[in-house]
């Protein structure tokens, strides 16, 4: 699992029990899928298609700092399958996680479209090939 985000919780991301808001940390982490998607199949048209079961595991409160780990799970010929875990940064206890979520790759008419990736691929390999 790789955790490329941090979130400080802040008071504005807080619920009426001053613990984090699960939509705040859900908004997070599909802008997080969104990220890692768009990345992986290099076209800024992604969409979040579904997410699985969400799994609330534990509060996180103001000031704590979290953070979102996104890994593969599978690449779909027009989508890829992503995971999430969110733990706290320093505690490592996990909030949530979420064994499922489908981005679709989309084309200029916003209709899914094949991607043609089949593995991870990090920038710095792209780079390299240039």
């Amino acid at each position: 699992m790789n955790f490329h985000t941090r979130k400080w919780v802040k008071p504005e991301d807080l619920n009426p029990n001053n613990t984090l808001f699960g939509g705040k940390l859900l908004a997070w982490i599909d802008e997080e899928a969104a990220l890692y998607a768009i990345n992986q199949l290099e076209n800024k048209k992604v969409v979040t298609k579904y997410m699985s079961e969400i799994n609330f595991i534990n509060s996180a409160e103001q000031g704590d700092i979290i953070e979102i780990g996104i890994d593969v799970v599978k690449f779909g010929k027009t989508s890829i399958t992503l995971k999430s875990v969110v733990r706290n940064k320093m505690t490592w206890k996990e909030i949530i996680t979420i064994d499922k979520i489908v981005m679709v790759n989309l084309d200029e008419n916003g209709s899914p479209k094949p991607h043609g990736h089949d593995k991870i691929e990090y920038t710095k390999d792209r780079i390299a090939k240039s």
